[in-house]
């Protein structure tokens, strides 16, 4: 226990600025942002800060703010996660895809289809439903997939556009990009839940 005499510890101005200190997420355009591949096939990130300060990124992880309704638009770049720091910062944000040049773009679409992989459902073999679980048995875009998913209410999605989106217990995703394009008996298995 500390007697009267002792003194408590208090912050000074450059501790706080180090408590509020963080990222400010920056508008990423072809002006500030330089991306190239590195030599393990990850992407990296050269950014000119508006101070002029140039910073390097190794490695950096494109992530869609909006992935099913603007999947090309609002494109956030981030730090990876990692066990001691947690969840990577915010780099900065590219509005859209289409300001940077083609094979720019093109990486970090490759990326971002690796990273949100949703095979299409293209013929739906079986289903069947089993103490509250469905059972799908499905042909898709990247071959023979089974699947499990509970409760179809909450994980059978249809957008306006007609597309449906399927989640899993795991948590992947499968589309149905037209549902009327299945055949006759594929679309009669899914079509309680659209």
């Amino acid at each position: 226990m500390a007697n009267a005499t002792e003194t408590k510890k208090v912050l000074d101005d450059s501790d706080i600025t180090d408590l509020f200190e963080h990222r400010v997420s920056l508008d990423l355009t072809p002006e500030n942002a330089r991306f190239t591949k590195s030599g393990g096939g990850l992407i990296s990130l050269e950014v000119t800060q508006p101070s002029g300060k140039v910073e390097f990124f190794e490695r950096i992880v494109p992530i869609r703010a909006f992935p099913i309704s603007a999947p090309e638009t609002f494109i956030a770049i981030r730090e990876p996660d990692s066990q001691m720091g947690g969840r990577g910062a915010e780099i900065g944000m590219i509005e859209t895809l289409d300001i940077f040049p083609e094979e720019v773009s093109r990486m970090i679409r490759d990326e971002l289809e690796h990273r949100y992989f949703t095979p299409a459902i293209q013929k739906i073999h079986s289903f069947r439903e089993k103490f509250g679980y469905c059972y799908w048995d499905v042909t898709t875009t990247a071959g023979r997939v089974e699947f499990i998913m509970n409760n179809p209410s909450n994980n059978i999605r249809t957008l306006e556009d007609g597309r449906v989106f399927m989640y899993d217990i795991d948590g992947n995703c499968f589309t149905i990009e037209n549902p009327a394009a299945l055949d006759k008996h594929s679309y009669k298995k899914v079509e309680i839940y659209l």
